[in-house]
């Protein structure tokens, strides 16, 4: 063993260590790691942050991007409207939510499409009276094995599709991927829903996701068009419960009608009086086809996507004892006031008419900067963790199709990937769907610095001939095994370190070592490649392994020891299936 392979297994294995023990960040930790490998004359400096170019990089930061435009218009939503009902059977929920979770994590990023349906299924299990740690993991787990499907679903998929590039000339396309990780897909998702759940233990539920908003009265306009145009306010109702709001009344021509006005017929322009949390005062007014007052003027913001803000009112604010109806707040700020929050007080004033009190919430709609704006001249203090995007809903099928075009380009050969989600991208900040401000808060910025921090320590490893030491040690151990009891045993390497590393990190250190494995045995290293693929995206047995594992811990009040009880056979499922699916679809 070399001077400089002594020096780069003793850093490996430092980093190993430390994102392991979990108390440093990673992207540090991966940031002092590249550091000391260029002190020690492992990496030239001229190439230390060529990571940050790296395709791969630039593919994961544009998908995270463009999962949150689809959100935003929608597109998911109308997808995630339709699988959640309460009577359903526990197993019978528990498939729909895994395969839907896995059909839109193929689509858009595993963690965003959790984000959108975890909302859901914590919805449901409360309306259902059951315990939500019964059904976060088995959708967590079905939003994993459903990343497996398309070069974009996770990110491993994307760093050996770049990798492939690298040492072979080509990468793997979009739906490389696709016939093994359907085939793993199928198999979890059946095993999560007839036997994985019945082996969690049920606890009672200790964290809200969305935290403890209060109780919102709102008013919400009845556009022209509306379907709710011709219903009676009762047969609004099954909706309004569907999404946990209350209809408290109608107001027509100013003046709201007595009583809760079931009986008389909605008319365009009629309002009407809503209690809810914001977030499902939001998607009722989507599902009914309502509108905002002052929707016009937010409509004329092109370019600007529309946020839902909180906001508390001090004691010093403007507002204090004034109306928005005399403020003016949609003229002089293009900001509508939507709903009051009053200590779960209920109004008989119209919202727009009622004077403010200090100590109340605000719901506050419009474009981010507009509401800066509003906020700073009102004197009110928002609430930043408890900011909503509101969903462009008649804008659904057209970022559908402007990212179903930007993928088509990128399979024809057209344009690169990262050209073609640079343009969806693009597209969507023309057409308003996303906004400036998403273009930064929405990536994740400590895998970004991981990944590019150590694409170059994965080169290091490489040539100073790390790789083909691993990677002789694992034939010769292995010498007796055929081509796939070889393949089998990388796998089951590769999945137990990404149970405790980060999967990009694992990604990253195993794609060289299989593909050195694969020239030591005489084999094509495709195969191999896409069983670290597969391997580097199933975590299961640690809530650390994978960011999904780690969202629903708090929510579905897990502990650290539950997750291999139904990982573990898991574990040993996607082996079982993915190997012979490789060797059928990846010939040796």
């Amino acid at each position: 063993m070399s001077t400089d392979q002594i020096l780069l297994f003793g850093i490996l294995i430092a980093l190993f260590g430390m994102l392991v023990w979990g108390r440093v960040r990673y992207d540090l930790v991966a940031f002092v790691a590249l550091m000391v490998t260029v002190l020690a004359g492992l990496v030239e400096p001229s190439e230390a942050f060529h990571g940050f170019g790296h395709p791969a990089v630039v593919i994961i930061a544009l998908v995270l991007i463009v999962s949150r435009g689809l959100m935003n218009s929608g597109a998911v939503e109308f997808i995630a409207r339709f699988v959640t009902r309460p009577d359903r059977a526990l197993s019978t929920h528990i498939g729909i939510m895994a395969v839907v979770g896995a059909a839109l994590s193929a689509i858009i990023n595993n963690v965003a499409a959790l984000a959108l349906l975890m909302s859901l299924d914590m919805d449901a299990a409360r309306k259902a009276k059951r315990a939500v740690s019964v059904t976060l993991m088995p959708l967590s787990f079905g939003t994993i094995l459903g990343g497996m499907i398309t070069l974009i679903g996770t990110p491993p998929n994307i760093v050996i599709a770049q990798y492939r590039q690298d040492v072979l000339g080509a990468p793997f396309s979009m739906f490389d991927f696709a016939p093994v990780g359907i085939a793993v897909s199928i198999a979890g998702i059946a095993y999560v829903t007839f036997l994985g759940w019945r082996l969690i233990p049920s606890r009672a539920d200790t964290v809200s996701l969305e935290g403890d908003a209060g109780l919102y009265v709102a008013e919400a306009r009845v556009k022209e068009g509306s379907k709710s145009i011709g219903m009676t306010v009762a047969e609004l109702y099954p909706q309004a419960s569907d999404n946990d709001v209350t209809i408290m009344g109608l107001v027509r021509q100013g003046k709201r009608l007595p009583g809760f006005a079931q009986s008389r017929e909605i008319r365009q322009g009629d309002f009407l009086v809503l209690e809810g949390d914001p977030k499902q005062i939001e998607a009722l007014m989507g599902a009914a086809e309502l509108d905002a007052v002052g929707a016009e003027e937010h409509e004329s913001l092109m370019g600007k996507s529309l946020s839902l803000v909180e906001a508390i009112v001090p004691e010093e604010a403007h507002v204090v004892g004034r109306s928005t109806m005399a403020l003016r707040l949609v003229q002089r700020h293009g900001v509508t006031l939507l709903g009051v929050s009053r200590q779960g007080q209920r109004f008989r004033e119209r919202v727009r008419s009622l004077p403010i009190k200090a100590g109340d919430l605000l719901l506050l709609i419009g474009p981010d900067e507009n509401i800066a704006a509003a906020s700073r001249w009102l004197g009110v203090l928002p609430l930043e963790n408890r900011r909503l995007e509101v969903l462009q809903r008649t804008k659904a099928l057209l970022a559908i199709g402007i990212f179903a075009a930007a993928i088509a380009l990128s399979v024809m050969g057209v344009t690169s990937l990262a050209i073609g989600l640079g343009l969806c991208v693009v597209a969507y900040l023309g057409l308003g769907i996303i906004g400036g401000r998403d273009f930064y808060a929405l990536i994740e910025w400590k895998v970004i610095v991981l990944l590019a921090c150590l694409i170059p320590v994965a080169g290091a490893l490489e040539e100073t001939g790390g790789s083909q030491m691993i990677a002789d040690l694992i034939v010769t151990q292995t010498d007796n095994l055929p081509a796939w009891g070889v393949l089998m045993v990388l796998m089951i390497i590769t999945m137990t370190l990404s149970d405790f590393l980060n999967n990009v990190a694992t990604a990253l250190i195993a794609a060289p070592i299989g593909v050195s494995v694969a020239t030591s045995i005489g084999v094509s290293p495709d195969p191999f490649l896409m069983g670290v693929a597969v391997a580097a995206s199933c975590a299961f047995l640690t809530p650390i392994g994978h960011k999904n594992n780690t969202i629903i811990m708090g929510p579905g009040n897990y502990k650290f020891g539950d997750y291999w009880r139904m990982g573990l056979m898991l574990e040993v499922i996607v082996i079982l299936v993915a190997v012979p699916a490789i060797m059928f679809v990846w010939p040796l």
